[in-house]
């Protein structure tokens, strides 16, 4: 077990032992790696055990994935962003986090991406995560740049490539003039000067956001985004210290996850989001993911959350049940990490086996979250659990169940 975990993450249900009917502890079992006798039957940790990272508590192993709105205004949060977190806190996750963030504006994925390159964009996020803390969940934020995927049109609009200003669009930047897309324009290439000014502005945005309040910060190294960019071969054909072998390209990474942790609070955690393969020959891969994930762990990164794809548009993707939970596992086992899991996982029975099997530490949720904010209540009455219903609901709900 991590040293960093306490031992309420060892509650099991109540045995034949334990006549009180409440959870009884259990000796340590680590993070990374699951024993070998997990017993599905009287798991040692499930769905709705409480997980401890650092100096923060998470309630339960639900958590509310970064889902970008496209709503903001240069970058400003405003009332839809506070409604759409704050309704999943207040519905039972234990984190909740904000979508990809831009640390610049030339990092936006759209004009509509909420941002942090400003110091007046502080306030607007911190009223989200006080009211994300008031609910009993955990606030969190992921800290973004695009990449050469960058000013690009709304997704309800046709989502294409913002390609001059008289359309809206900016400059876009990457590891190699490459283009994410045939037709599009080559993007820009980083040099040494551009590269030190994104970890500069990932380093300015995580000082805003522990100003904001968040107590998780993620880096956002997935999704075909510039980080994301500089690890794939595919997307990156430098001949300088970034890019050739692995680590090479591992490097802004890793930079970037050294800055963060460098600025950090002990007590607060670090995740990363990576895409585990590209789903492409050649590409970026579980092999490589999992030599990244050994390289971010001494950095101080406590949990990888493992996605995959979207960095070349003609992936073929073989989407199913749980098809990302297999990176996670083998992520946390062979990187003796802690990891999340995400993608088309949607049953409370699933979430909560890819938990009691040992697949990851917690289960990210996404689209099933919008088609219903109050998965997590949902999943406790599934799972015989007591939902934790905000007190406005539970008061009335349970008075009328009885």
């Amino acid at each position: 077990m991590s040293t960093n975990e306490t031992t309420q993450n060892q509650l099991k249900p109540a045995t034949a032992a334990d006549q009180t009917g409440h959870r009884v502890f259990t000796a340590p079992i680590r993070s990374g790696r699951a024993t070998a006798a997990h017993d599905r039957e009287v798991p040692e940790i499930d769905l709705f055990s409480p997980l401890t990272i650092r100096g923060v508590t998470l309630r339960n192993r639900i958590v509310m994935a970064p889902m970008c709105q496209y709503s903001a205004h240069d970058g400003f949060a405003n009332d839809w962003h506070l409604v759409n977190l704050g309704s999943r806190a207040a519905g039972g996750v234990a984190l909740a986090i904000v979508e990809a963030t831009a640390v610049t504006p030339e990092g936006r994925i759209t004009p509509g991406d909420v941002g942090i390159w400003d110091d007046q964009h502080i306030e607007p996020l911190a009223r989200m995560a006080r009211f994300v803390h008031s609910q009993g969940a955990v606030a969190a934020i992921q800290l973004a740049h695009a990449g050469r995927k960058a000013s690009s049109d709304l997704p309800w609009k046709g989502g294409a490539r913002l390609a001059t200003p008289e359309q809206g669009g900016w400059p876009v930047v990457a590891p190699s003039p490459i283009p994410f897309d045939e037709g599009e324009p080559a993007p820009v290439e980083l040099d040494q000067a551009g590269i030190d000014r994104i970890v500069d502005a990932f380093e300015a945005a995580a000082r805003r956001a522990l100003t904001a309040g968040f107590k998780v910060l993620e880096i956002h190294a997935a999704h075909g985004y510039l980080l994301h960019e500089f690890l794939s071969p595919l997307s990156n054909h430098r001949q300088d210290q970034y890019g050739g072998s692995l680590e090479n390209r591992m490097r802004l990474v890793l930079r970037v996850a050294e800055r963060l942790r460098a600025l950090m609070p002990d007590e607060l955690p670090l995740f990363v989001r990576i895409s585990a393969t590209d789903w492409v020959p050649g590409g970026w891969d579980v092999e490589g993911s999992v030599a990244l994930a050994k390289a971010l762990k001494p950095l101080g990164v406590d949990l990888i959350d493992v996605s995959s794809g979207a960095l070349v548009p003609t992936a073929r993707i073989p989407v199913a049940k749980g098809y990302q939970v297999p990176f996670a596992r083998r992520i946390r086992e062979e990187a003796d990490i802690r990891t999340g899991a995400v993608g088309m996982i949607t049953d409370p029975q699933h979430a909560n086996e890819v938990i009691t099997g040992g697949e990851a530490n917690l289960v990210f949720l996404a689209r099933e979250l919008l088609r219903e904010p109050y998965w997590a209540l949902k999943a406790a009455y599934a799972l015989e659990e007591e939902p934790a219903w905000p007190i406005q609901y539970g008061y009335a709900v349970k008075r009328r169940t009885k």
